[in-house]
């Protein structure tokens, strides 16, 4: 159990506003898809999905991540054993009915948004009142991207969230192994010192924490816990642009180095722009990094 405590301050003194789990299952699951894409990231397309009659399932939340990674979310009250299998059964089932899927996104967010689906990394979140070990360890087990979410409600208008275990889908790789990756996929087309830069952006975000996802598009790469925190995007001659879900307005915007683009198009997800062209660079956003992937 968490042991996060939240006080309410007043001129009187602090008063401890007690966590306590929802009454039913179904008051987490309307609280979080009324509120999906600001809570976890992923727009809503279905609630109780029916997966047939042969599978004979109902998949509580269907949605599509911020990087077009298809997402179920299962919920459950307090703590269940059986949520991560009931949600790996399900991913199984969305694998082999991609179509139906995809079906469901064109008619829910338009052709484009089907037309983007990223099938490389499909995404389990579990959102329970607690884990237990056995659990924690149990997502580490699996080649799938996997998100334990412990929820706890506070007084009557409070929702705290809190990632227990993330864990990224496919075979973990050496950090060493993930930086060379980053060189060889860019030293055709930038200089050395942009292959170098690139690597030690790439080393600087996974480094952060345990958990850490990384999703390759072709416009740019997100590093995700259970949300995108940081979009890294290919080298231009001179620069790397990595955009941050950091407020801009609660940063000291420096000219030639932060931009604040949320009223802009650009690829990837953040309204923090940070712009890197040495090394330095990259030790000046280490704070602008870790306060974008603890609100993540």
């Amino acid at each position: 159990m968490s042991s996060l405590k939240l006080f309410q301050t007043t001129n009187r003194g602090v008063t401890e506003v007690a966590p306590r789990l929802a009454e039913v299952e179904a008051d987490v699951q309307r609280l979080v898809e009324a509120h999906m894409e600001t809570l976890l990231g992923v727009r809503f397309l279905a609630s109780e999905y029916g997966t047939g009659p042969v599978h004979g399932g109902r998949i509580d939340s269907l949605g599509l991540d911020e990087n077009g990674s298809p997402a179920i979310v299962e919920y459950k009250r307090g703590t269940d054993a059986g949520v991560i299998n009931q949600g790996l059964f399900y991913l199984a089932w969305l694998m082999d009915h991609r179509a139906e899927f995809e079906h469901l996104v064109r008619d829910r967010l338009g052709v484009t948004a089907a037309s983007q689906v990223l099938w490389s990394g499909p995404r389990l979140i579990c959102i329970a009142g607690d884990f237990t070990r056995d659990d924690v360890h149990a997502v580490r087990e699996h080649r799938r991207s996997i998100a334990l979410v412990r929820y706890r409600l506070f007084g009557s208008d409070l929702l705290g969230l809190e990632t227990v275990a993330s864990v990224s889908g496919g075979p973990q790789v050496a950090r060493r192994g993930r930086r060379q990756a980053v060189a060889r996929a860019t030293a055709d087309v930038e200089g050395a010192s942009m292959v170098e830069l690139a690597g030690a952006v790439d080393e600087a975000l996974l480094g952060l924490g345990d958990g850490v996802n990384r999703v390759e598009r072709k416009q740019y790469r997100a590093y995700q816990r259970l949300r995108n925190f940081a979009c890294l995007c290919p080298p231009q001659r001179s620069k790397l642009l990595v955009y941050l879900t950091v407020d801009p307005a609660y940063v000291d915007l420096v000219p030639g180095f932060t931009r604040d683009v949320s009223g802009l198009g650009h690829h990837g997800t953040g309204g923090l722009e940070v712009q890197l062209r040495t090394p330095r660079d990259v030790e000046r956003a280490q704070d602008l990094f870790r306060t974008s992937y603890a609100a993540a």
